[in-house]
């Protein structure tokens, strides 16, 4: 299969202030954001990137752009309403320490699979419909342009960590676990048998190496040789 970039959006106003922004709209990149997004693109400058799949919140659309900024060519964006935010319903613009005291609370630390948010929806179909839609875009992705073919989806922190756990093979109520922070980029691969998780939570390092893709086939036993070094990977 193909391979996704699982980017988070860069940081928010709400985020700085520690507000769940949700689903409400008018909600940008402040200016930590831009600077985080523009870093993203500038790792991403030297991977021919087959597509953007974004979701259709302003902080992804901004960092999406950042992305294209930087692509030789012309990229197709597409945009996603499953990989948009979780509806948080009742709780959408309200304080995280507000929130820390309700009852839920200790609920969507410890068993996600159990949380349904007032007025809104459960971790379980937010999950659903996120690794659907990945899924999807990514078997379109190869068969449009071939097995090693890179492309990006544009997302949300709860939205990627329920990606990344599925990928994991890990149950979603541990999914707590796992970080995605600001800006950071994730990579997972789908392949014939079972998908693999190439990278978690990154914010910095090459990617060059991704320009040839990554080649299907069995797991390497003791791990492999790795990925060609920067100084390699335009050879």
């Amino acid at each position: 299969m193909a391979t996704v970039l699982l980017v988070r959006h860069g940081r928010t106003t709400a985020n700085a202030t520690g507000v769940l922004a949700g689903r409400a709209a008018g909600v940008a990149l402040d200016q930590v954001g831009h600077d985080q997004a523009a870093l993203t693109g500038e790792r991403l400058a030297a991977v021919p990137l087959v597509g953007v799949v974004s979701s259709p919140l302003e902080r992804c659309q901004q960092t999406a752009q950042h992305i294209l900024d930087r692509q030789q060519g012309t990229t197709p964006v597409l945009e996603e309403p499953d990989i948009t935010e979780c509806d948080y319903g009742h709780w959408q613009g309200r304080t995280l320490s507000d929130l820390a005291t309700e009852a839920l609370w200790p609920t969507v630390q410890s068993q996600p699979s159990a949380v349904v948010f007032p007025g809104g929806e459960s971790m379980a179909a937010m999950q659903a419909r996120a690794v659907a839609a990945v899924r999807r875009h990514d078997a379109a992705f190869e068969a449009e342009h071939g097995p090693e073919a890179v492309w990006v989806a544009v997302s949300h922190g709860d939205i990627i960590k329920s990606i990344l756990a599925d990928a994991l093979g890990m149950h979603l109520d541990l999914f707590q676990r796992i970080t995605v922070g600001p800006a950071s980029l994730s990579i997972v691969r789908y392949g014939a048998g079972r998908p693999s998780v190439h990278a978690t939570n990154t914010d910095a390092g090459d990617l060059s190496w991704l320009a040839k893709g990554i080649r299907s086939g069995d797991a390497p036993v003791g791990g492999g040789a790795g990925h060609a070094a920067p100084s390699d990977a335009r050879a």
